[in-house]
């Protein structure tokens, strides 16, 4: 039974075309026992889910992993801001207590909206503990540090980061106790090795900068600080591609370890995701650039609601960065004002160089962007 086919589940295709990603009952059962164990999941705890179900992140977290332990599970056909706050504060009493709450880094922004909204007209609501729940984690997308930040004051909570993908589940979790770091996605989980991987161009060939298991993790030290990409090996990664025998071959090396395509590095004792090596590292004269980091910068402007950032090609430096910036509603920003805030909390060669504002930036339903589709309209 271990061996048999349980799901195929498709990648979200930001990055790429969406490949049906094949997981084992075995698989899923790993999955979903390392994520039970780390978070302590059991039979007394009741999850509010409004995540999609067609995402591992809604399936495996969300459903599998409460009802693996006898736990509760408060199905929503959909995510509402409004109902998600009564939820949480039930000051009726009327709704089922939750303990458990996972969402995408879009939700809580919502959520927060929805909170300011309601302060605005109503002066009775106030930033609360919600000492009822005992969790609440994100993923599926980066988790921008001005949400963490204001989450926590609204509601007392700071956000478990984790990181996990279609092809292997989760593998990288901040602690169920103890310090959660900003912006890092944690250690591996139980069964899970993870090491970083660095390409010496000159010599040709792939150094190992940073190996660790649930137990420990080892950085060589004449590599502290540096960016690879990110390899998974254990249990829980899946077992092929459906009918794309030469794509599964290519994402995995001859050793056995699941190339994520990720650039991660180690740093403060957590892994740490610069983004997807593809979209997110912008190569521009000569350095490597995170995309992520810059969207964490523009985004703690407070007249800012959303943005995202990429690259585009440029024959002098090799690509130019672009940030696509959504206003909060009623303000206005000149491009030369946003770069200054840039230049001021940023090295000057990651600065963009074209700032282009909108009126929406089109997200899929995990919240996630497809750059190379928007890349395309520079």
């Amino acid at each position: 039974m271990a061996n048999r086919n349980a799901l195929i589940i498709y990648t979200s295709g930001t990055t790429g075309q969406p490949k049906g990603v094949v997981l084992t009952h075995g698989i899923l059962h790993e999955q979903v026992s390392a994520v039970v164990q780390a978070w302590e999941i059991s039979s007394k705890d009741s999850i509010l889910h409004t995540l999609p179900l067609h995402h591992i992140h809604g399936i495996m977290n969300g459903l599998l992993c409460p009802l693996n332990v006898g736990g509760c599970l408060v199905m929503r056909p959909k995510f509402i801001a409004s109902e998600v706050w009564e939820y949480f504060l039930n000051t009726d009493k009327m709704k089922p207590d939750v303990t458990l709450y996972f969402a995408v880094p879009t939700m809580y922004t919502m959520l927060i909206r929805e909170f300011d909204e309601k302060s605005k007209n109503n002066s009775n609501t106030r930033n609360r503990p919600l000492n009822n729940i005992r969790l609440m984690s994100s993923g599926s997308a980066a988790l921008p540090e001005p949400v963490f930040y204001k989450w926590e004051t609204i509601t007392g909570h700071r956000l478990l980061e984790r990181f996990g993908m279609s092809e292997i589940g989760m593998a990288l979790s901040n602690p169920l106790n103890g310090p959660r770091i900003p912006g890092c996605v944690g250690n591996p989980l139980p069964k899970v090795e993870v090491k970083i991987q660095k390409a010496d161009d000159i010599a040709q060939e792939t150094i190992d900068i940073v190996f660790g298991n649930d137990s420990e993790v080892v950085v060589k030290p004449e590599y502290k600080g540096e960016s690879g990409e990110l390899l998974i090996r254990g249990p829980n990664v899946f077992k092929e591609y459906w009918n794309k025998e030469k794509a599964t071959q290519e994402s995995f090396t001859k050793d056995g370890w699941f190339k994520t395509g990720d650039t991660a590095t180690y740093e403060s004792g957590s892994f740490k995701i610069l983004g997807r090596t593809s979209v997110d590292i912008i190569k521009s004269g000569g350095y490597k650039i995170s995309a992520l980091q810059i969207e964490s910068c523009i985004l703690l402007h407070p007249d800012v609601a959303e943005c995202t950032v990429f690259g585009i090609p440029d024959d002098v430096w090799g690509e130019r960065v672009v940030a696509v910036v959504l206003l909060k509603k009623g303000k206005q920003l000149l491009d030369t004002d946003l770069k200054t805030w840039c230049q001021n909390h940023l090295p000057k060669y990651s600065v963009p160089s074209i700032i282009k504002f909108v009126d929406t930036i089109p997200r899929n339903v995990m919240g996630k962007v497809n750059k190379k589709e928007l890349r395309l309209k520079f």
